[in-house]
Formats: C-alpha cells, structure tokens, sequence
C-alpha cells in the first residue's frame, strides 16, 4: 500500500467511498443528513483539507484521509478494505507528515472511537451537536 496526495479527479471515487463506508459505520445517520451531507463533502470539504489516500498495488483507492489545521477532519476505508490496516496507515500518515493531534468523532460511532483510543487517542471533551448543528454529540479527541 501507498499512500499519495488525492487529485481532483479521485473525488468521484472517494465519495463512493465515503458513502460505503458511512453507510457501514454510522447506522445513527438519517437518510436525509447523509443525503445533504454528500454534496457538501465533494464540492467543499474535500477541497478545504489536505487529503491523502491510500492505494493497493493495482492503484485502487482503499481509503482517504483529510487533515485540517491538526485536525483529523475525515477518516473513511473502503468497507472491503476494513480491518486490514488501511486506516491504521492513513492515520499514522496524519500524525507523522501531517502534524495531526485532534479528531473529532461522532459519539454513537463506537468503531471509530475504539479505533482512535487504540492508537493513543483520548477523550479530552464532548459536543451535543456536530459541525452542521446537527443532533450527533461529538467526542473530542486528542494524543
């Protein structure tokens, strides 16, 4: 696995992902927010943070990774490709090269919680809503 800076035209292939994987991992998400998320993620967020993906040997994209400010902002792996290191590489990616120290993650999430406290991560505060205003409490994180 390789993990390189994401072009323009990988985003169509990172929303597939983003949306196998939320669909995966957050079972809490209504329809309607992650339909109104979608659009948002590719036409601003994905270009307001320093994206890295990770690829196999054939070039396939496994899972990205988006770091703003030292601040883990997304986190997804291919369902697929869960469980075989990918975010485990993404991650340390953010943290060595990337300078990121804080993740903020949805508290009904438990895999991504036990995930980042596995690789240090700790839980330093909670908010009742996410960054949309939404009714998702957040977990903030830090090593």
């Amino acid at each position: 696995m390789i993990i390189e800076v994401v072009e323009k035209a990988d985003h169509l292939k990172l929303i597939e992902i983003w949306e196998a994987s939320v669909r995966a991992t957050h079972d809490f998400l209504a329809e309607d927010d992650l339909q109104e998320l979608k659009p948002l993620i590719l036409e601003q967020y994905f270009d307001a943070v320093d994206l890295r993906c990770a690829k196999n040997g054939h070039g396939e994209i496994l899972g990205f990774c988006g770091v703003h400010d030292g601040n883990i902002e997304m986190l997804f792996i291919a369902p697929d490709a869960r469980g075989k290191g990918v975010g485990a590489m993404l991650a340390a990616h953010a943290i060595d090269e990337q300078g990121a120290l804080k993740v903020d993650v949805n508290e009904q999430n438990v895999q991504a919680l036990g995930f980042y406290q596995h690789i240090g991560f700790q839980v330093t505060g909670r908010s009742p809503v996410d960054g949309q205003g939404k009714a998702y409490p957040l977990l903030h994180m830090a090593l």
